[in-house]
């Protein structure tokens, strides 16, 4: 087993690598500019690395650029054993990334909750309080009301 920080160095030239051979070396036009690297995690055996991706596009982009990676995925793994001169060059998985799916669904939520807070400020803008606007009792009114209570007990 290797340790986990030459896992990490393997996984960052292996996202380094196939980054560069997509923009530079792969002539496939399903793949382009569309496709982007945002992480890699490799096995501690060193034996299978998972490669995610982001495409930019719509449905059918990410379905072109899925195909063209797996056709793809031969070249990339003989360029990562070249760079990394392991004994045994990992099998690349690619699985396109759900960060960008994630992150949309936030923001739907944080416009949501933008949009209810908007309409709460909007009811409460012309309301007044239930009681006083200071509910809390200060030191020298609690006497005078004790006081006060005292008086009208003794009559």
């Amino acid at each position: 087993m290797a340790d986990n920080a030459r896992a990490k160095r393997l996984a960052d030239l292996i996202r380094e690598v196939v980054a560069q051979k997509l923009q530079r070396g792969i002539k496939d036009p399903r793949l382009g500019t569309h496709v982007t690297i945002t992480d890699t995690r490799v096995t501690g055996d060193l034996r299978e690395a998972t490669v995610f991706y982001t495409v930019y596009g719509d449905d059918e982009e990410r379905k072109a650029a899925a195909a063209g990676l797996e056709s793809a995925k031969g070249i990339l793994r003989s360029e990562v054993g070249r760079a990394a001169g392991v004994k045994f060059t990992p099998t690349l998985t690619f699985v396109a990334d759900a960060l960008p799916d994630t992150a949309r669904t936030i923001e739907d939520l944080l416009d949501k909750a933008r949009q209810s807070d908007a309409k709460v400020r909007e009811a409460s803008a012309g309301a007044a309080y239930a009681g006083e606007a200071d509910p809390y009792r200060k030191p020298g009114e609690d006497d005078d009301e004790t006081a006060a209570g005292t008086d009208d007990t003794a009559e």
